[in-house]
């Protein structure tokens, strides 16, 4: 299908500018700032340079291969994409006399392709120190701010573009709008990216892959992983069988719920309860990473054993998303990595499958749509994303009976009173966790010491960026006093007002 590539500069919305993209129907990825020219693919109808942290001027800057420029594609360049415009097709860049960040008013010059059906004048998002302060020849200004004389230029006859600004995130007024014109009329991409033209594509893939093998599936219960099972069995049947490992780390009910949501779906598949296998790994263990390492490496070996026990296969599919792959560092480009993935980087060479991972290129959101589509039930797609490792990361310090206990009681409280209050579905993340704190309470006319438990609900599109939830107050109120009365050990609840970044969702 037609297709516009995004050349990641490290920009913290590199992703959302290929999400957005995908938005309007249109099939993006993000690949590094360095792939050739002619290794972007027959099908590509343009490319959008993202924007990054780094001047163009600065040693090391990361630069692209010049000869996109020739390829007579649309190009799109984003806040350091433009001045990479600029620099490299004989423009010139300079420092701003004061770095421009937050809303700025935007003023429109040009209607015809770009700002097309949109107002003259409107409210973008500013995000940059330098700028263009001269234009390369054949360019002109099609858009300005108060700081910005080139807030958006044009090469209509080579159709290169750039904006100043970000149009991707939230904040910039009709962004949506812009990146259309950009991927529809002026790329001439057709929409043909939705939900039932990927499951097309990836049962006929997952089809002549496999040929008349037989597929294993690492079933974690979450809405990933089994719209992953289900979307093999579409493409080969009952030659897909599933392996579901309760590590003993999950929500309040899960193993119940999804052990009864498999059968339904005809999964065939076999459940192990590994909980005191886990447990016993973990004693001791503190350092977040180490646990995460921890529980992906016995997640690991349990697959292993109880695959042996099911003879021979040669494939094993997985709900690896696209975030986890770029979170990971495994998408080729130079992202550092914030966490390792259970279901990405922690699986060895040495397994001996074959991987299928045929939502890779999906976001959370994407997956929603795919399940919705393959017909897995409502409440199961709409429940909020689970981490891989499971409460181990809700949980700062050592992992033991105690603390498990707290936090998968208090958790179920918080979504209960979500969904009560009808807030449940705005949000994108909802749950409780605790520490090793411990603060004085008064229960019963007894002082007691007793544990602090820390309340954290966020909203986000896709789970790379995310914002703390602004919550009714007589919510949380219900929310704390029903934690420090109805979950024993407790004397204590806060709330958690940090967005990511600087933070992340999950506390470890």
């Amino acid at each position: 299908m037609d297709r516009i590539v995004v050349l990641d500069f490290g920009g913290q919305y590199s992703h959302l500018i290929a999400k957005r993209i995908r938005e309007v129907g249109v099939y993006s990825e993000l690949l590094p700032y360095n792939t050739p020219a002619d290794g972007l693919g027959e099908d590509v109808k343009g490319i959008v340079l993202s924007g990054g942290p780094s001047s163009v001027y600065q040693k090391d800057a990361p630069m692209p291969d010049p000869r996109i420029f020739e390829l007579g594609l649309p190009i799109l360049g984003i806040c350091y994409g433009l001045q990479l415009i600029a620099f490299k097709l004989g423009g010139r860049v300079s420092k701003g006399r004061k770095r421009e960040y937050g809303r700025a008013e935007l003023i429109v010059k040009d209607f015809s392709d770009l700002f097309s059906g949109l107002p003259g004048r409107f409210y973008c998002w500013m995000s940059h120190v330098d700028k263009v302060t001269k234009l390369p020849k054949g360019f002109e200004a099609i858009a300005y701010t108060k700081n910005s004389r080139y807030a958006a230029v044009r090469d209509k006859v080579r159709k290169i573009y750039g904006v100043q600004f970000h149009p991707e995130v939230t904040h910039t007024e009709h962004g949506r709008d812009i990146i259309e014109n950009f991927a529809v009329r002026i790329c001439g991409c057709r929409r043909e990216w939705n939900a039932g033209s990927f499951i097309e594509r990836a049962v006929k893939e997952i089809r002549e892959k496999v040929g008349e093998d037989r597929v294993l599936c690492a079933l974690s219960g979450g809405v990933d992983s089994t719209t992953t099972a289900v979307l093999v069995k579409r493409a080969i049947g009952d030659r897909l069988f599933g392996i579901f490992v309760n590590h003993g780390l999950m929500r309040e009910g899960e193993p119940e719920e999804v052990i009864e949501m498999l059968k339904g779906l005809g999964i065939n598949f076999r459940y192990v309860d590994a909980s005191e296998r886990f447990l016993r790994r973990l004693k001791g263990v503190s350092d977040p990473e180490e646990k995460r390492r921890i529980v992906g490496e016995e997640f690991v070996k349990v697959f292993e054993e109880e695959a042996k026990k099911l003879g021979r296969f040669k494939y094993l599919a997985q709900g690896t998303l696209y975030p986890d792959v770029i979170e990971s560092a495994r998408s080729g480009s130079f992202a550092s990595r914030i966490k390792s993935h259970h279901n990405v980087a922690g699986l060895p060479e040495s397994l001996g499958f074959e991987l299928i991972e045929p939502l890779r290129e999906l976001y959370k959101d994407e997956v929603r749509e795919v399940a919705r589509e393959l017909g897995l039930p409502e409440w199961f797609v709409r429940r909020h994303p689970f981490p891989g490792p499971g409460l181990a990361v809700r949980i700062i310090g050592e992992v033991n009976e105690e603390k498990l206990r707290i936090v998968r009681k208090a958790s179920s409280i918080v979504e209960e009173e979500l969904k009560k209050a009808g807030l449940y579905d705005e949000v994108w993340q909802a749950f409780a966790f605790v520490g090793e704190d411990r603060a004085v309470g008064v229960q019963g006319d007894e002082r007691r010491y007793g544990r602090i438990v820390t309340i954290r609900i966020v909203c986000s599109e896709d789970g790379m960026t995310a914002d703390w939830f602004r919550i009714p107050y007589e919510v949380l109120e219900r929310m704390s006093n029903r934690i420090t009365n109805e979950v024993e050990g407790v004397t204590m609840v806060t709330y958690s007002v940090s967005s990511k970044p600087p933070s992340t969702i999950e506390p470890q």
